[in-house]
């Protein structure tokens, strides 16, 4: 059974595939209390886990969603990586010791929760994920022209936890990667995620969003890192400690 965490970290945990009890499955076991009777039809889920590049100072983006500097990373290396998706770069060129790292984020995730800000950020990707997986899109409304026929994107305006169940519904024993700070906080102060991970770029912005922000069940206990030091990046990896 293939899992997007190699190494230590429970084990996936069995819940129902009706998905009304898959939503209140998920909340049962991320919160660690014991859930109710389960149903005879189970499904073994993998971990959600939500990554995203930061400066030394906290910042994923700019105040103007700029990246600047913190995805150098992914371009400044001898490794050439295919992303199986037509939306983005149809390659990462990142150094050895990146290199496992980044199969692991395309060959682990097997469904993604985004929101709305994101989405539109990047134009929807032109249709297509650069990791070619199922995106949940977490938003209000439904934004205008969509969803697409062909395109793997569904809009959930039911929250993120709704979103989380749905994707986890769809990734099995792989991992639902969770993108973008707000979705990322929401998701954190549900008691969701399972790990954290941070590519550490060695860069201060002094300015923009935030990561970790609004975080309503502070403090968080995380495990001791695992640690692979990458070329103008420090790729970390924290489990959630319940």
């Amino acid at each position: 059974m293939k899992h997007f965490v190699r190494g230590g970290g429970p084990e996936p945990v069995r819940r129902p595939r009706t998905e009304t009890d898959l939503r209140g499955a998920v909340l049962w076991a991320r919160r660690g209390v014991a859930a109710p009777p389960r149903s005879n039809s189970e499904v073994i889920m993998g971990k959600v886990i939500t990554q995203l590049s930061m400066s030394l100072d906290g910042f994923v983006a700019s105040p103007t969603d700029g990246v600047e500097h913190l995805f150098d990373w992914y371009s400044n290396g001898p490794v050439r990586i295919e992303t199986p998706g037509t939306g983005g770069p149809a390659a990462f060129l990142v150094s050895e010791a990146s290199a496992d790292h980044v199969r692991e984020m395309i060959d682990g995730s097997a469904a993604l929760v985004v929101g709305r800000r994101l989405f539109d950020h990047t134009g929807g990707w032109g249709g297509s994920h650069p990791l070619d997986a199922p995106v949940f899109v977490v938003t209000h409304s439904v934004p205008d022209g969509w969803p697409r026929e062909d395109t793997p994107f569904t809009f959930v305006t039911d929250g993120v936890e709704s979103a989380i169940a749905q994707a986890s519904a769809v990734a099995g024993d792989k991992a639902v990667g969770v993108a973008g700070p707000n979705i990322a906080q929401q998701a954190i102060n549900a008691g969701l995620v399972d790990e954290i991970r941070v590519d550490l770029v060695p860069v201060l912005l002094g300015a923009g969003i935030r990561f970790f922000d609004n975080l309503s069940g502070a403090p968080v206990k995380l495990d001791n890192p695992r640690i692979i030091e990458g070329d103008r990046v420090t790729h970390l990896y924290y489990r959630v400690v319940r």
